[in-house]
């Protein structure tokens, strides 16, 4: 081996050290080859029963975190019963029969728009890639949207699980409380300032809050705190506008995907704002909505989805004999 070259080593065996050498004129050169370190990918895949038990567990998953939702939902458990100041102004709104966005356009326009825009961008991804599945479903079209999709709808039951909980457990008064429940303010003591015995007299469940006249039906009025609309809307446009900074790549106009992520926000503020233009919430109830729809959309867009995880490249070893030695006077390969 001459001064200022490095002859290459034969392959070894990892985590095999070469003993120290003599070198000519006296110096040793120590020489240690480390084993790459472990990557994911090295270990070995799930069985295909395995992974099937796998799939099962986020499908039990998914139906756990929709309970709450579908509990408060159906009425098993009531709204808290709340009092009232017989001169507050923000629960003497009228009645609007006509919501500007009501809960079907809501519910299937929201998750409409997100998962045709993930089939698409996630189909061409993978025929533009050429990539394959390894899942035991061998379409790899199959196994990406069931991750994407299922990641999204996995968020939007814990954001509505989330809502209807405190709906139920701070039970407080919409902006339309009084036209709704229609109290008889002359048998009320309102010198006492805040009433909390008062009986409906617009329909039969005043605790369930489903009061109902002939042929017509009054909507609860003790749900207000906080807006499922508007964490919804918020949680859906804000997890499809991160879906766009992390798919759409095309640099060909740079103002196209921020255009889209601005219509797609616009959307969502635009459902919340409604909400207190119908008389259905109040603002402070839009905004804590808003607030964790985004905070839901974040979590499951960068900590349970993958579209933001880019594989690491494969680790190589560091090279031969660089051209400084350490402080010991060894050279380290």
């Amino acid at each position: 081996m001459q001064k200022g070259k490095c002859e290459l080593l034969p392959d070894l065996p990892p985590r095999l050290s070469v003993e120290p050498q003599a070198w000519p004129g006296g110096r040793d050169v120590r020489v240690t080859v480390r084993a790459p370190s472990s990557q994911p990918e090295d270990y070995a895949a799930p069985g295909l029963g395995q992974r099937k038990t796998l799939v099962v567990l986020d499908i039990v998953c998914l139906l756990v975190a929709s309970v709450p939702f579908l509990v408060c939902e159906v009425g098993l458990v009531p709204p808290m019963r709340r009092g009232f100041y017989c001169n507050d102004s923000s629960i003497r709104y009228p009645l609007k029969q006509a919501e500007t966005v009501s809960d079907t356009v809501l519910i299937s326009v929201g998750i409409l728009i997100t998962s045709v825009s993930i089939a698409l961008g996630e189909s061409y991804r993978i025929h533009s890639l050429r990539l394959g599945s390894r899942s035991f479903v061998p379409n790899p079209y199959v196994a990406v949207l069931y991750k994407e999709i299922g990641a999204f709808l996995f968020g939007c039951t814990v954001g509505q699980s989330l809502t209807n909980m405190a709906k139920i457990t701070v039970g407080r008064l919409r902006p339309h409380f009084l036209a709704v429940c229609r109290p008889d303010l002359a048998l009320l003591n309102c010198s006492r300032g805040y009433v909390e015995e008062y009986a409906c007299t617009a329909g039969l469940s005043q605790e369930k809050e489903a009061s109902y006249n002939p042929g017509l039906y009054l909507p609860p009025s003790r749900k207000s705190f906080y807006s499922g609309h508007a964490s919804f809307a918020m949680y859906s446009m804000t997890y499809l506008v991160f879906y766009l900074q992390a798919r759409l790549t095309w640099r060909g106009a740079r103002l196209l995907r921020p255009l889209l992520q601005f219509v797609l926000l616009l959307l969502a503020l635009y459902t919340g704002l409604t909400r207190i233009s119908d008389y259905w919430h109040h603002p402070s109830d839009v905004a804590v909505g808003f607030l964790q729809g985004a905070l839901i959309a974040y979590w499951v867009a960068f900590h349970i989805s993958g579209m933001f995880r880019h594989k690491a490249p494969a680790s190589r070893l560091p090279p031969l004999c660089p051209d400084s030695p350490d402080s010991s006077g060894h050279t380290n390969c």
